[in-house]
């Protein structure tokens, strides 16, 4: 893991986060913010460390965990970057109630609470938009959750490969980042039974697999699995 000092006049974020901070308070903002660097497998928040920091992706993949009653981790969703990862717990809890891990070589931004909550308190606009924010990340576990529980097996593994194609890498072939045991915990299954479940569609000829690359061969057939299995 690595700090640096990081420029804030022209970052993305500054749209997405800050649209409502004035010049002087942005450039006041810079000159506390660090960024963080973190290497794949690298933990970036522990489940039941103090909340005393604000924490959001700038590049790379995580996933959200929460550890189960029997030591094993269920993993609650995958993050990219300008998903604000620290917000689930940050003005409801004093401990986070998950953690969250790199999957790939992964950045953050980190702003300590107390400067958050301060323009929070004292900026309307800004509070909206962290509502706002806040809204979306929960809506998004909940629907992601809700459609993979609804699915059989065989639809639970197709979503989960058109979620890495769609929505993370906008493209049909890519590494997955996650082993299949990550996306057993995901999915709620045994890792046998996605090993199993792969190979049968490498079998069918809806995806090709290279070690740990996947192309999807067949999207209209692999769209039709995770809409119907």
């Amino acid at each position: 893991m690595g700090n640096t000092s990081c420029s804030c006049e022209y970052c993305q974020l500054k749209n997405i986060f800050f649209a409502h901070v004035k010049s002087d308070e942005l450039t006041n903002i810079c000159d506390l913010k660090v960024e963080r660097s973190y290497s794949k497998g690298e933990s970036i928040i522990q489940e039941g460390d103090p909340i005393t920091e604000f924490v959001y992706m700038k590049k790379g993949l995580v996933k959200l965990s929460k550890a189960s009653i029997d030591g094993k981790d269920q993993i609650i969703s995958f993050s990219k970057p300008f998903d604000f990862v620290s917000l689930l717990s940050v003005f409801s809890s004093t401990q986070y109630k998950y953690s969250v891990t790199a999957i790939e070589p992964t950045t953050v931004c980190i702003l300590q609470l107390d400067v958050v909550r301060k323009y929070a308190e004292s900026n309307a606009l800004f509070a909206m938009d962290m509502m706002s924010n806040i809204s979306q990340m929960t809506d998004k576990i909940i629907q992601d959750s809700l459609e993979i529980k609804r699915k059989h097996l065989k639809g639970r593994i197709a979503h989960v490969l058109l979620y890495f194609s769609d929505y993370i890498y906008k493209k049909d072939e890519f590494e997955l980042p996650i082993s299949r045991r990550e996306i057993a915990e995901y999915i709620g299954m045994t890792t046998e039974n996605v090993i199993r479940t792969l190979s049968e569609f490498r079998k069918d000829e809806i995806i090709k697999i290279f070690g740990k690359a996947i192309l999807i061969a067949d999207k209209k057939r692999l769209k039709s699995i995770s809409e119907f299995g």
